[in-house]
């Protein structure tokens, strides 16, 4: 069995650091950076996103910038830890927009969301509409004062 460090080169690591850093990158440009030919960059890319380990390129957009100055992280309890739930729950947390991470925990609390909302009263309506689509014993909401360190990229070794 392989190890996660000989399942890629110097090179697709290389590729994955650029990438995460900035993938407007032109293929020509990153395959100059690497040393690599056009072609053959093109091909490592193509495999990272044929094997799931580029999911997506995306722009990351500043929260602030769009009026959304409020990060909550709301940490949920439920007494029901049924699958059908779970799936109830899930489904309702994917279809509201103002939750960009959602997490099973392992611990004091089942299930921790994160949210981005424009004010307090914006939280409020989006805890009402979750508490609408399925039953919850115990939702607690975090506030974030500031962020200190945000990393979108993945450290690779």
């Amino acid at each position: 069995m392989k190890t996660e460090r000989e399942l890629f080169d110097a090179n697709d690591r290389a590729i994955l650091k650029a990438l995460q850093h900035d993938a407007s990158i032109s293929l020509e440009a990153l395959a100059s950076k690497l040393s690599l030919s056009t072609n053959a960059c093109w091909r490592r890319v193509k495999k990272l996103e044929q094997t799931g380990v580029i999911e997506k390129r995306v722009a990351i957009v500043s929260p602030e910038a769009v009026g959304l100055k409020v990060t909550v992280f709301a940490s949920v309890k439920t007494d029901d830890h049924s699958a059908d739930w779970l799936k109830r729950f899930s489904e309702a947390a994917a279809d509201i927009s103002e939750v960009v991470e959602f997490y099973r925990m392992a611990g004091d609390i089942d299930y921790l969301l994160k949210i981005l909302v424009r004010d307090v009263a914006d939280y409020d309506r989006v805890y009402k509409r979750l508490i609408e689509q399925v039953a919850l014993s115990d939702v607690s909401a975090s506030f974030a004062m500031e962020r200190i360190k945000y990393e979108t990229a993945v450290p690779i070794a």
